[in-house]
């Protein structure tokens, strides 16, 4: 498994503090993008919070999951977890160590009392003193928070003094962008009320364990279990993992749940989903892979964008015209880089596999950030893309009128059928997997060898008309 130092670095731990009748919450960034460029420690933000308990409830939900391991749990060192300041609102972000929960915690306006919020992405410290005293935030405590260095200490910086060095797996990095791009497919499936709320996540099972994927379907205004994948329902693969939402669990005015459309006869197969918990100014949101054992980075919802080089090119110009807006508007920007709606999609999903956008549910919407480390080589360390370009240097592609065949590096020969846009392949993978995990090499090689056989033709046309 191929894997990094990821190296953090503050001026100092984060604390909260008690100051003239009131805490005061300093949360310490480190080296982040921002509109001028790299900063060593940004600042995000610094006035109050409308309701100090469930902020603190909200972040502590976050720093949980950057903490755990749902699937085989051990002892690991945690990255901390990412802020995003967005203009109208700050955004907390962690992924669990399996890969298969992703947290995010957005403190909206409403949630927000004075000063300005500021834009750019950077990691922000939350050590075990600060989780402890965030825990005993009393309802009525105002608090007082601070995103990055205090105004004086801002040109006065004389370097980090607090260090942390996490081991990052590339599988985590792509886990993170897979996640991005399977929420972009989601829809609001179901919405209960406080009480109700309560009720069923309290009734959820806590112990781990593998077996059939559960499901639930919406009934007059609560969830009901059902055995199998019927319309309407919605997946809760290992509902321990909704654990964190227990912090925030008495604050929430209601709880979203966000999934995939499910077909009529579309088997009881897995799927990811979105689980909303809707607090007063501010959203706490986990996502959770297909199964607790079964982490994002193997999705493979990224390939068919990561394997057209028109999409690279898009990207880079999408890229440029990103302003770490809190809702990316694909209209405003297809209109602004000449682009159709479809290539502006599909560049946004290249530059979430960077960590350059997420996804926000609730609002069905990219937004737009930095993720803080080298999430580049996501492309490079992925094996099925890495295969399929192999393939296609190989001249191992044979197109024909309804898809093509590949001959793999082991001499066998599969066969790729173009079935409504979708390709499907003789390979074993296909035949696991049904598609339900991206494309196979296979089928990726055979649309990188028919895009490009596209282009030329379009080149071919464009010269002809010239001459």
């Amino acid at each position: 498994m191929t894997r990094s130092l990821q190296a953090v670095a503050y001026r100092r731990p984060s604390v909260l503090e008690s100051a003239a009748g009131s805490q005061r919450l300093g949360l310490e960034t480190s080296r982040g993008a921002t509109p001028s460029g790299a900063e060593y420690h940004p600042r995000f933000f610094a006035g109050f919070l409308t309701s100090p308990q469930v902020a603190s409830a909200g972040l502590l939900a976050v720093a949980d999951v950057a903490a755990a391991r749902y699937f085989q749990p051990q002892l690991r060192a945690s990255l901390d977890p990412v802020v995003t300041g967005n203009g109208d609102r700050l955004r907390f972000e962690s992924f669990s160590g399996c890969g298969g929960v992703y947290a995010r915690l957005d403190v909206l306006a409403p949630g927000l009392d004075g000063g300005e919020v500021g834009h750019g992405t950077t990691n922000v410290d939350v050590n075990n003193p600060l989780r402890e005293a965030l825990s005993r935030i009393g309802a009525d405590d105002p608090l007082h928070l601070r995103v990055g260095p205090e105004e004086m200490a801002v040109t006065t910086l004389d370097g980090p003094v607090v260090e942390k060095k996490v081991p990052l797996p590339d599988r985590w990095l792509r886990g993170f962008a897979e996640a991005q791009v399977i929420a972009a497919g989601f829809d609001l499936r179901a919405e209960l009320p406080a009480a109700e709320a309560v009720r069923f996540l309290r009734a959820l099972p806590r112990g781990g364990g593998r077996g059939a994927p559960r499901w639930v379907v919406p009934a007059g205004g609560t969830l009901r279990p059902t055995t199998r994948a019927v319309p309407g329902a919605v997946c809760l693969p290992g509902p321990e993992r909704l654990v964190a939402l227990q912090r925030v669990l008495r604050h929430a005015t209601a709880l979203r749940v966000y999934g995939p459309a499910v077909a009529p006869g579309s088997g009881s197969d897995a799927t990811a989903g979105a689980w909303e918990a809707v607090l007063p100014g501010m959203r706490l949101t986990l996502t959770l892979s297909p199964d607790a054992s079964r982490g994002f980075s193997g999705e493979g919802g990224v390939l068919d964008a990561l394997a057209t080089d028109e999409a690279a090119e898009d990207a880079e110009l999408i890229s440029v015209l990103l302003a770490w807006e809190p809702r990316v508007d694909v209209a405003d920007l297809a209109a602004a880089a000449g682009l159709t709606a479809d290539r502006v999609r599909a560049a946004l999903v290249r530059l979430g596999t960077s960590g350059r956008v997420g996804y926000d549910t609730a609002e069905a919407a990219y937004f737009h950030r930095e993720l803080p480390y080298d999430a580049e080589r996501v492309e490079r360390h992925n094996p099925r893309l890495r295969s399929a370009r192999a393939l296609v240097a190989a001249g191992a592609v044979a197109l024909d009128g309804t898809g093509g065949t590949v001959t793999a590096e082991d001499g066998h020969v599969h066969r790729v059928r173009d079935e409504a846009g979708v390709l499907s392949c003789s390979c074993l993978w296909w035949a696991k997997y049904r598609g339900g995990r991206g494309p196979c090499k296979h089928a990726l090689a055979v649309r990188m060898v028919r895009r490009g056989a596209a282009v030329e033709r379009e080149t071919v046309r464009v010269d002809g008309g010239v001459r």
